[in-house]
């Protein structure tokens, strides 16, 4: 495992080996409240700094690149599961047993599914306009899909070099985005995330953004309010003004408050539960 340190002297980065790839990860250390970020489909861990700035060095701040983003190593599987997968395999080998995770978009989807699995493990989760159980597939989306990426084919080479552009073919992106259409249907994910049972915060966007038509991504976000109706661990934090493009770039203050409030509830029974050691010692005490 190739590592290296950053100016801050608890701060590790370096490549976690998982299946036949590697994965870029970042690490702050310190023992505040970890905290792992899981990326946009196609976007890299450099999307959380206003997130994590605001913040600060409270916490601890683990991000990483998935298969072929970023700095992260080409994979022959690029699959929903491996992405989770990889949420597993960069906690183990940072020796991080219990984590809040932040999603954004795609990272959404894989953190409700990685909460869900993990009861024990997950302190709560954010799902950042993203994880919204709605059928938004449909045949005539997914050509209009494989159509997009095949249009993008001959300039994605070009941006991969600036970290803008997955390594991945344009067949390999169409398959990922046509796959989370179907993982997202109400049947499959409305189904995880009624059995989540950590505190989930959704932080909504507003309008359009690139790919979308008309209000296509706003009746998908009105499915937040059906899992919240069914599922008293979930809530929406926020609904905030920027678009799904924008969101971490201009409300990254809401998304850090919906992490402060998940990891308050994470530590509200572990206060109660002290609270009610200290009245019970009064009263004995009194009683002597």
């Amino acid at each position: 495992m190739k590592n290296s340190k950053s100016s801050t002297s608890s701060t590790w980065t370096g490549m976690v080996p998982v299946d036949d790839t590697a994965l870029a990860v970042t690490d702050t250390g310190g023992p505040g409240v970890p905290v792992v970020y899981l990326n946009g489909q196609f976007a890299t861990r450099g999307y959380w700094r206003r997130v994590i700035a605001e913040l600060g060095a409270g916490w601890r701040h683990i991000t990483y690149d998935e298969r072929a983003r970023g700095r992260s190593k080409r994979s022959a599987d690029y699959s929903f599961a491996a992405a989770v997968r990889d949420v597993d395999a960069v906690l183990a080998a940072r020796g991080v047993d219990r984590a809040l995770v932040v999603g954004w978009s795609y990272g959404a989807v894989v953190g409700a599914h990685w909460a869900s699995r993990n009861p024990e493990r997950a302190l709560g989760a954010v799902l950042v306009d993203g994880a919204f159980p709605h059928d938004w597939l449909d045949e005539a989306m997914e050509q209009r899909i494989r159509k997009l990426f095949r249009r993008m084919s001959w300039f994605l080479p070009l941006l991969r070099p600036t970290g803008l552009a997955p390594r991945m073919t344009a067949d390999q992106q169409a398959n990922s985005n046509i796959e989370l259409g179907r993982l997202s249907r109400e049947s499959e994910l409305g189904r995880v995330l009624d059995t989540i049972t950590v505190p989930v915060r959704y932080v909504v966007a507003s309008g359009t953004s690139f790919g979308s038509r008309s209000d296509e991504q706003e009746r998908i976000r009105t499915s937040s309010e059906g899992v919240t109706a069914r599922n008293a661990h979930i809530q929406i934090a926020a609904k905030v003004a920027s678009n799904h493009g924008a969101i971490l770039r201009k409300d990254f203050r809401a998304v850090a408050g919906a992490v402060r409030e998940v990891a308050d509830l994470d530590r509200a029974p572990e206060s109660v539960a002290a609270k009610d050691d200290t009245e019970t010692a009064q009263v004995r005490g009194s009683a002597r």
